[in-house]
């Protein structure tokens, strides 16, 4: 009987880390839908499409932006499923249950507000500050969202409750990080939006643009991400160095040295996307790097706040934890 309930709560954490990959997928989606143009594919209506249930396809804006919201619409099956089964695997109380309900209120909010963005005609060639102020809006819940679900897993998988009380300078540190990080996002948000609607032929046109007293506030903002990107950078690294290479356990560890590797990863794409001009392609990778730090900071943090598992909890995370030893 035991070796089904676990097989169980096995299969549940499997699903859970799917669900945290197929958010990746839709975050990538979604932003290809802004940096095609395709964000008005569907026009002003919603949750139709041109005002069908199954709008003709053949326009290739159209179909992108179909693709976005059926798979955001999969999306919330997913976490809807997410929470029925937390609630029926785990007892009264427990953290996945907790990590499975906030998931259920990220999604539900993240459709509201991108419902609000189609509706509001926020989209496509709008170049107001609502649309920026309604895209940072959107991108943190998306982050939080992201954030929630990763716990989710992580508890699923045997990670024990977070303990902040006690933690000393190290709780403030990861505060810190996972703040300024949100606010590099938005920035990245912002910059990529004003990419796709004052594009350049060159390089040093596009440094004209950033110094020009005239031109618009999303391309005068651009100077600041790198900026914000520099700092962000040292200080996860002293995060990874302080509270990961320290720890006892060695998959904390390896949590560190990856989260290291990946900003290290993404400064070099990010060089790369400004050289290039930013090409789609390279927007969507250099956003995934940025979705790939964000969760494996989550995960560093939630680490080493942790408090010490019981019998139980090391029961059910033995095989996760045996992997990431191995």
């Amino acid at each position: 009987m035991e070796y089904h309930v676990q097989m169980k709560l096995k299969r549940f954490a499997l699903y859970a880390w799917g669900v945290v990959a197929w958010n990746l997928l839709v975050i990538l989606w979604g932003a290809y839908v802004r940096a095609s143009g395709s964000g008005a594919g569907c026009g002003s209506h919603w949750p139709l499409c041109n005002g069908e249930v199954l709008p003709d396809a053949t326009q290739a804006h159209t179909l992108i932006e179909f693709t976005h919201r059926m798979m955001s619409g999969l999306t919330l099956i997913m976490v809807i499923g997410l929470a029925v089964w937390a609630f029926r695997a785990y007892p009264r109380r427990h953290t996945v249950r907790l990590g499975a309900v906030l998931s259920t209120f990220f999604i539900f909010t993240e459709a509201l507000i991108g419902a609000g963005l189609v509706l509001f005609k926020l989209v496509a060639d709008d170049a107001s500050v609502f649309r920026a102020v309604s895209m940072s809006v959107h991108l943190i819940n998306t982050f939080v969202l992201l954030a929630v679900l990763t716990l989710t897993a992580w508890w699923a998988s045997g990670g024990p409750i977070l303990k902040l009380r006690g933690r000393g300078i190290i709780a403030w540190l990861c505060a810190l990080a996972l703040v300024l990080t949100l606010v590099l996002a938005v920035s990245g948000a912002v910059t990529a939006l004003g990419d796709t609607l004052f594009p350049v032929s060159s390089l040093s046109a596009g440094l004209n643009q950033d110094f020009s007293s005239t031109a618009h506030l999303f391309v005068r903002l651009r100077l600041l991400h790198p900026l914000l990107a520099l700092t962000d950078s040292v200080l996860i690294v002293l995060v990874a160095l302080v509270a990961g290479l320290r720890h006892p356990r060695l998959w904390v560890r390896r949590y560190a040295l990856m989260l290291v590797a990946l900003v290290l990863v993404q400064l070099g794409a990010g060089l790369v996307n400004v050289a290039l001009l930013a090409p789609i392609w390279l927007q969507l990778t250099h956003l995934l790097l940025a979705d790939l730090v964000w969760l494996a900071l989550v995960l560093l943090t939630a680490s080493v706040l942790a408090q010490e598992a019981t019998v139980e909890e090391r029961l059910e995370g033995l095989s996760f934890h045996t992997a990431m030893e191995a």
